[in-house]
């Protein structure tokens, strides 16, 4: 049918380029924080873009769902416009007669909604946590970055190392602070070597002093050294076990439901729930005001997006806590909304069925004057 193919090839450009806009301005921003965080040694640089795309891939489901229904308001804005609703009116479509062919154009974006909230999103939360656990839980040396101050794995040192290259064991201008117990030391050297005794590395030092300090009486003691070693920590961190709902599988929620899982699950869900009725919200409440312009429904649809994705993270705190169950709070939000805008929807498709049969007894009535 002509209304139905003409309709989606006008979703499908407005959505593709929706999104290609809000996947580089999502992608620029966490780059920017990734960056933030490898310069502060959360993140491996050279994983930069790697941890950037498993968190794009993570935030899909909201990108999807704001393009979605960005998509669906603009080509309604257009349409009122151009007049071009008017025409479809007047050819025997109604308003809701525009739900068939949005619900077909959207299923596939639905489905794929859903399974990136369902099942990708716990997925890339994981892979980043393991990135960032490998990469924290590397041995001292490994965390020595030359010209740069790094804590070691276990965070009771401090090193200063400036080497000769990137690929030798040696190095000058070395700064080591370390805290254990109630004793305090600094230790400072021209110069460095790494060797192997009895299977362990040392850290032999050359040409340097040390100052130990006693927390408990204060008392300081100052040597110095020709050559000095000390031990380096192969051990790194395990890796954190976190039992975080963000990371755990659907299935898993739905095996332990309690409180902050079923939080995450009403969340993810809820993600679902929500492109859906943005879907309704578009049909039912966008129209043009030629006083306005229409930048109106732009901002109307972010605000409406903004306002509910907000909703839905309150909600998911609130089930969290036990301040609400979780079928009470996808039935009282994502329900309710859903039979707003369905109400909505059917009251202004009541106004144009009203305005079409009076100007049909209009002519009908100047038909029979003459």
């Amino acid at each position: 049918m002509l209304f139905h193919s003409s309709f989606r090839k006008e979703l499908s450009r407005s959505f593709g380029a929706t999104l290609v806009v809000l996947i580089t301005i999502v992608m620029t921003m966490i780059l920017i924080r990734t960056l933030g965080q490898a310069s502060l040694g959360n993140v491996n640089p050279s994983e930069v873009l790697l941890v950037m795309g498993f968190t794009v891939l993570g935030q899909l489901p909201i990108i999807l769902t704001l393009s979605l229904f960005i998509a669906a308001t603009s080509t309604l804005t257009r349409m009122y416009a151009s007049s071009e609703m008017v025409v479809w009116f007047s050819c025997g479509q109604s308003l809701a007669s525009f739900l068939r062919p949005m619900l077909r154009f959207s299923w596939p974006i639905l489905l794929g909604i859903g399974v990136l909230a369902l099942v990708v999103w716990p997925w890339s939360n994981q892979q980043i946590r393991e990135l960032r656990d490998r990469y924290q839980g590397r041995g001292d040396i490994e965390r020595v970055t030359p010209g740069q101050f790094q804590e070691s794995a276990g965070g009771q040192r401090v090193f200063f190392i400036d080497k000769a290259d990137t690929h030798s064991d040696t190095g000058r201008n070395i700064f080591i602070s370390e805290a254990e117990n109630q004793k305090e030391s600094v230790t400072s050297a021209q110069s460095g070597r790494i060797e192997i005794i009895k299977n362990d590395r040392f850290l032999m030092l050359s040409n340097g002093q040390r100052l130990e300090t006693d927390r408990s009486t204060g008392a300081s003691r100052v040597s110095e050294f020709v050559e000095y070693g000390t031990q380096i920590s192969d051990r790194t961190l395990s890796t954190s076990a976190s039992d975080s709902p963000r990371l755990q599988a659907t299935p898993t929620l739905l095996r332990e439901p309690h409180l902050e899982n079923l939080g995450e699950l009403s969340w993810r869900l809820g993600l679902v729930l929500v492109a859906v009725n943005c879907l309704v919200i578009a049909l039912a409440a966008t129209r043009v005001n030629p006083r306005v312009g229409r930048s109106a429904g732009l901002i109307f649809a972010l605000f409406a997006f903004a306002t509910y994705y907000n909703l839905v993270n309150v909600g998911q705190s609130w089930v969290a806590n036990g301040r609400v169950g979780v079928v009470t709070f996808l039935l009282g939000l994502h329900g309710g909304v859903f039979l707003l805008a369905f109400s909505w929807l059917m009251l202004r498709q009541g106004g144009w069925l009203t305005l079409r049969r009076r100007r049909a007894a209009t002519a009908t009535n100047a038909g029979g004057l003459q």
